[in-house]
Formats: C-alpha cells, structure tokens, sequence
C-alpha cells in the first residue's frame, strides 16, 4: 500500500500555524520540572529563569492541521486485497469481499512470526502421527493438526491439500492448527513485511533476512543455484537462488524485470550475496516507481567528471560537449553493469586510445559488478582495418548472443575506437542495428554523415573544423580522465604514442609529447608506437592485454624496456630486409603538378604474409623517398591485385572524395575505400586494376600542393 502523495504517510496537512497555548508565544515557560529538564538547558534556565518551552520547542508557534482529504486520515491507500476496491479505514477487505472466508498463503520467506492468530491458511500435510497430521504452510513453517480436530474430517493423506485455522501459537514456536473445510473462500498470499534495503547498507545486516527491489541485469546458472544479478539504485546485488543442483530456480525471472527479494545476507568469496528466500516479479506502478529511482540514481552516478584539460587544444575543448556524451553513455553502461566491447584499429592510434578507455572503465566495472566482472561484461577486439567490418560485427554478435542465451546478459555497448566514422562501417553498423546494439564512435578518420544515423554518439575533430592531426588517442586520454580521472597519471602518454604512432603535426602532438617528457624521450616515443604495429600484426585478433600493456609501461618499466627493445629489433630488421627486396621495384615518375608520385607492386615485390604488411610497407618506403625528394611533394602508392595503400606529403588530396568520384566515373570497378584525407586506402575488382590506378594517378596530378611545398 502506498503512501499518500498529498500527506507523505502523516495523514494530516499543515495549513498554518497558531500562538502555543503553553507560552502564549514567548517560547519560553517558568514552569518547570526538573526531572524532564535536559543538562543541556541547565545553563539557559539558570541565565534567564526560564526554560524552552516544551510543546512549541521554544518557537511560539504551533502547527495549524487538518485531516487530509485525500486520504481521510489514513496516511497511505489501503485497498481490498482481493478486488483492488478502495478502502476508508484500515481493512484488507471490503464490504463485499468480507462477506467470503479468506484464505491466506504464506510467501516462502515467512516464518512463525508471519501468522496471526484466528487467520485462516492453505497448506499440505507432510506426515502422519498416531496424534495428528503435521501441516507445511511453507518450506520453512509447520503445525500440527491434532487429532481432536482430525476426527470430524476424513482422515488426510500425505500430500493432500488442506485449509487450516490457527488456533494458537506456543513461545516455544509450536502451531495448533484445526482444519475447515471452505465451499467458497479468497486467497491471497502474505509477504513478508521488511522494510526495503539498499544494496549500499547490506555489508552492515549480514545475517539478517532483508528486502531488495531492482532491476534483474543478468541470469546465470551454476552448476549449484542460479545467481541473479539485480541492480538497485545504489549498485549491484548478487542473490543466489537454489532449486536443485545446476536447475534454473524461478524460471519465470529473467533479466530486465523489476523484481521484489526477500532473503538472507551473506558473504562468499568476499563478496555479499543474498541467498533468496522468494522472489516475485513488480508490476505496474510499483515497478515503474523502482525502475524511475533507479534509473535517477544512475543518470546522477553516470554523469562525467570535468577536469581541466592536459594541454592546450581549441579542437578538444570544442569537443568536450560530445565527448561528455560519449563518457555519460560509458558510465550509464558499467552502472547497469551492461557488457561492453571495445572495438578499435590495430595500430599504435587505435590501441593506444582503446588501452586508455580499457585503464579507466576495468576498475569501475569491477567496483559495481565484483572482481570477475571484467571476464564476462567487457571485451577489447582489434580491428585489423581502419573500419567496422562485417567480420568484426558478426564476431561480436555471435560472442553477445552466445552470452544473451547461456547467462541472460543485455545486448553490449559496442565502442569504435579509430574507426567508426565512414562509409565503409555502414553495412556492419546495419547488421548490429537488427540486434539493438547500441554503438559509440571516437575516431579521427574523415567522416561521412550517412553513419551518425546507426550511433548514439559520434567524436570526431572534423566535427568542429579539425582534422586527423588530432588522433584519437588524445582524445581518448581525455576522455578517460572524464570516466575515471584517477587513471591519468598511468595513461597520460597515450596521448603522446598514438601521435608520434600516426605522425601527427598537429600543436596537440608537441604539447602532449611535452607533456610527458619527463618519462620518455620522442625516441622513447617512437620505439613504443614501432612495437605496438609489430605485435599487433601478430597478434591479429587477439586483444594481447598483457603484452600490449608491458609495452605501454603499464606495468614493470624493467620489462618494459627489455620487450620493447627486443621487439623493435626485430620489426626493423624484418623493415630493412623487406625494403632491401623492394625498393629497387619503385618506379617514379613527376606529374604535371610537380609531384613525385611513387608505385610498387606490393604483392610481386615484397615478401608477403609476413611484417611489415602491405601498409607498413608502403609508409616505410614514402618515408625514404620523402628523405631523397626533401622538399619536394611526394605521393607513394603500393598496390596489389585488388588494393592501392596511398601515402602522401605537401598534397592537398581528399582520399575519401576521390573513392567517390572513382565509384562514379568507373561503374564496373568496384571502387570503395578511405581512411584520413592524405592517407588512406583503395580496393577494387582485380580486372580493373589498371583504369582504377591510371584514373588515380590522374586525380592526383590535379592535386593542388601544400603552401609549404
């Protein structure tokens, strides 16, 4: 029953206030007991000779009330429990209902303590004895029906159900319990009546049977009980149910109802469990009430931290309103302990940025939902293209369903980390709408709107007139500190790797290699950003935590420094033995803009399937003829049968807008691709690799060049 909204449960309302007849308003009195006179008001009546008046608490004033009307006094809405009617007074019955015996059920969390005296109940006879039947009310109540009263009934049977009065009920806890026998009756079931607890005050009543209400966020069976997950507005609460070993217990409950438990407090594994007694799925208003506090409390909880930002940055302060989003959305997700996966482009950018989200969001997700939390609600996957693949989508999809049928979990968050934002992620995106998932991008790549349609929020520098010379791992960084700004001291040279790693020129890149200088040198820098893109390819698939944090220094600097060292040995011999084989292959011509434009058969004229990949291969092979044409425009390119890997310096190109226009001008091409403006890549169908290449070679001899070239 609830409480009067008018009144709050007091059944008056205050409507004004009178002079206290006791002091005639002074608030003080000279008529005093000294018996009731508190020590702390000694001191005033010997000052003054008088004492604070006792009815107006020293105010001069009482409060003016009347009954409520709403609820004539009665301070809550008390109804008929069998037909809802509304009641005027105190009564579980109405007039008319009261005319039908009721018949009362014990919830499976009442004890003795539960029944009352003259009340009529159900339940079954579980033994015979040469002196009466004994009778379960519930699992955990019995009473004896003597044979006194048995002789006037047919004599009952193990099993048969049977309504009983109760006559009386001993301090030693023993029932007297005498059959009826009800042509017509009403049944209700009696709850157990605790007040309701937070999951925040359950550490202080282990061993105390308490009430929760919240919403179930996941089901997962054990080879014992089943263990429900059930997050009220203070966090998350583990209740255990058991039926038999490895059966689902309340088959009925499952994940996103609001539910009412009644259990008893535990611990296990260092951890407060319930172990629930009975468990009911909410309804109506009553659970639309839980679920508005709830979610209150999380959007309260979920809302970003603002610290001041690391370095200067006019594009990342614009930012911040949508990256605050995107860290609102994050929080909400951890809170609601709702799965997450982190999916990201596996370069030196991409992991960077993914690790520093990774850093702040693993200790909240083990602070809401317990230590091995992380193992079952999050993910991080590479992306081995600098897009959402349909590869990446059904991966992801078939890892959230698996989880959704075997333990009840939501659909995750999905986070796109240095990619997400072009065109090309459009059909994977389409795939995970059909599923509801729900997806977040934070990404540098030129953006194409058609996407913003599939995501809840998007970041992005070109948004607000940047370009990819900010990188998303300095957003990223950021972005962290507004999760969980107690990481910043572990992930602030993120920032300073994903640009050095991507090359950035940007202000933001000086400022944030300035940043940490202290602790590495731009060398320092490089080597840590060479050794992530040499893991990564071996790692493919595979997130590598604990590999890629050693290289970050996320752990042992001792380590750190011996791993990073031996990898970046071997990435630059596997470089120069790769560019030793192929840069005698590179044909250059100058195009009618001046730009020294560079080609490579990759696929004939480099070693395959082995690092550097085609990519790598390309950037490294720009990087020597920037060198040798210093000052000069350069533009490289390493094809295969069905792929051209652009590189480009003091050319004013627009790689996305040219895919476009290729798409258009060469119909039977097959043209798609992207990536940043002046970086980026090309596919195509094999057979028409030569329009494809020629038509590009074209486009960019009508490039116009850097000011500064």
């Amino acid at each position: 029953m609830n409480l009067c909204d008018k009144c709050k449960g007091e059944g008056r309302l205050v409507v004004g206030e009178q002079t206290c007849p006791n002091c005639n308003g002074s608030g003080k009195t000279e008529s005093i007991s000294l018996s009731e006179v508190r020590s702390s008001d000694i001191s005033e009546i010997l000052e003054t000779g008088a004492a604070r008046c006792s009815v107006c608490k020293g105010t001069g004033k009482i409060p003016l009330t009347e009954t409520c009307s709403a609820c004539s006094g009665l301070g809550r809405e008390y109804v008929c429990l069998v037909c809802g009617a509304r009641l005027n007074s105190r009564k579980e019955l109405c007039d008319s209902c009261a005319r039908v015996p009721l018949v009362h059920t014990l919830d499976q969390a009442c004890d003795t303590g539960d029944l009352e005296i003259g009340n009529i109940y159900s339940g079954k006879v579980s033994g015979i004895a040469n002196f009466g039947a004994f009778v379960d009310l519930n699992d955990h109540v019995r009473g004896l029906a003597h044979n006194k009263y048995l002789k006037e009934t047919a004599v009952p049977a193990v099993g048969d159900e049977m309504q009983v009065y109760v006559r009386n009920v001993a301090p030693n806890g023993n029932i007297e319990l005498e059959p009826v026998r009800l042509k017509e009756y009403h049944m209700i079931t009696v709850e157990k009546d605790l007040p309701v607890s937070k999951s925040s005050e359950l550490p202080k009543k282990i061993g105390k049977t308490v009430c929760i209400k919240g919403e179930v966020i996941q089901v997962k069976q054990t080879g014992g009980p089943t263990i429900f997950s059930i997050a009220d507005d203070g966090g998350v609460i583990l209740c255990a149910a058991f039926e038999r070993a490895g059966v689902r217990a309340y088959p009925g409950i499952d994940s996103e109802m609001i539910v009412k438990a009644v259990g008893e407090v535990s611990t296990r594994n260092g951890q407060i469990q319930v172990e629930i007694k009975s468990m009911k799925q909410l309804f109506g208003g009553e659970a639309t009430t839980v679920k508005n506090e709830i979610e209150r409390a999380i959007d309260k909880r979920a809302e970003p931290f603002d610290p001041a930002p690391l370095v200067e940055s006019e594009i990342i302060s614009q930012l911040r309103p949508r990256m605050k989003q995107v860290a609102r959305e994050i929080k909400r997700a951890i809170l609601k302990s709702r799965p997450i996966v982190l999916r990201h482009h596996a370069d030196a950018d991409g992991i960077s940025s993914a690790v520093a989200i990774e850093s702040a969001i693993l200790p909240l997700i083990r602070e809401v939902s317990g230590p091995d939390a992380e193992y079952y609600s999050y993910r991080r996957a590479p992306s081995k293209a600098p897009f959402y693949e349909l590869e990446d989508v059904t991966k992801d999809l078939t890892f959230a369903l698996e989880d959704q049928s075997r333990h009840g979990q939501k659909m995750p968050l999905v986070i796109l980390m240095d990619n997400g934002s072009t065109e090309e992620d459009v059909p994977a995106m389409k795939q995970a709408r059909v599923y509801g998932l729900d997806m977040l991008v934070v990404d540098h790549h030129h953006p194409d709107e058609v996407v913003d349609q599939y995501l809840i929020a998007h970041v992005n520098p070109a948004h607000v007139g940047g370009d990819f010379g900010v990188t998303t791992g300095m957003i990223a960084v950021e972005l962290a500190r507004m999760i969980n700004p107690e990481v910043e001291g572990k992930i602030r040279h993120l920032a300073a790797v994903s640009a050095v790693g991507d090359r950035s020129e940007a202000p933001e890149a000086r400022r944030f290699i300035e940043l940490v200088a202290d602790r590495f040198t731009v060398e320092d820098l490089r080597n840590i950003a060479l050794a992530l893109d040499y893991e990564a390819f071996w790692l493919r698939f595979n997130d590598g935590r604990g590999l890629v944090n050693d290289i970050l220094c996320l752990g042992r600097l001792d380590r750190h420094q011996r791993l990073v060292r031996l990898l970046c040995d071997q990435a630059n011999a596997a470089i120069d033995e790769q560019l030793q084989a192929s840069m005698a292959h590179v044909k250059t011509q100058k195009l009618p803009n001046n730009v020294i434009m560079n080609v490579i058969d990759v696929e004939n004229y480099a070693h395959k399937f082995t690092f550097p990949p085609p990519g790598k291969t390309s950037g490294e092979i720009h990087d020597r003829l920037c060198k040798k044409y210093q000052g000069q425009p350069v533009v490289t390119i390493g094809y295969g049968p069905d792929f051209a890997v652009l590189r480009s310096r003091g050319v004013l190109m627009n790689i996305p807008k040219m895919v476009r226009e290729l798409r258009e001008e060469i119909k039977a091409g097959g043209v798609n691709g992207g990536g940043h403006l002046v970086v980026g890549s090309i596919k195509f169908v094999g057979g028409m690799r030569k329009e494809v290449l020629a038509k590009l070679a074209e486009k960019i001899g009508a490039c116009s060049l850097a000011p500064s070239s």
